[in-house]
């Protein structure tokens, strides 16, 4: 916004025109095209009638008015965009990128993952052990109480 206000300021010097002049031949407040000229779109508030007061400065000064406004606006939409404009140009182009090389994107043509298969039979050769470990060792538990038991009641 700044660079659009010192651009009418330089004009508006060069013309020979002082703000005073300008605001009563263009019916607006000295106060209001100070404000363009030195940046501060916090004091609007209401960008419409902001954007046609540029229009119309702009038209009396002799500078493209519809370029004025264009660059007003894309100085609004990166000052309220949390996403830059240059990276959205790119995210286009990627995606212009993608349509000219006609890339399909569909489920069947997704690139899966592929596990190995060694660590699978791992895997189960590791749970295949644990249960056998458990079965030995529950046999052993119980043929070591019966022969516990036998021995007590021999005992006795």
């Amino acid at each position: 916004m700044n660079e659009i206000g010192e651009l009418f300021r330089v004009t508006r010097e060069e013309a020979g025109v002082t703000i005073g002049e300008a605001s009563k031949d263009l019916d607006i407040k000295e106060v209001i095209l100070e404000n363009i000229e030195d940046g501060n779109i916090g004091c609007f508030k209401d960008i419409f009638v902001l954007k046609d007061n540029i229009y119309n400065y702009a038209k009396y000064l002799g500078i493209n008015p519809d370029k004025m406004v264009d660059d007003f606006n894309e100085y609004m939409f990166e000052y309220t965009s949390k996403i830059p404009v240059k990276e959205i140009e790119k995210k286009i182009q990627e995606e212009e990128a993608k349509i000219e090389k006609k890339e399909v994107l569909s489920p069947y043509t997704i690139e899966r993952k592929r596990y190995n298969k060694n660590i699978f039979i791992f895997v189960y050769l590791f749970i295949l052990f644990v249960i056998v470990g458990i079965i030995f060792w529950s046999v052993k538990q119980i043929t070591l109480n019966k022969d516990s038991a036998s021995v007590i009641s021999y005992v006795k």
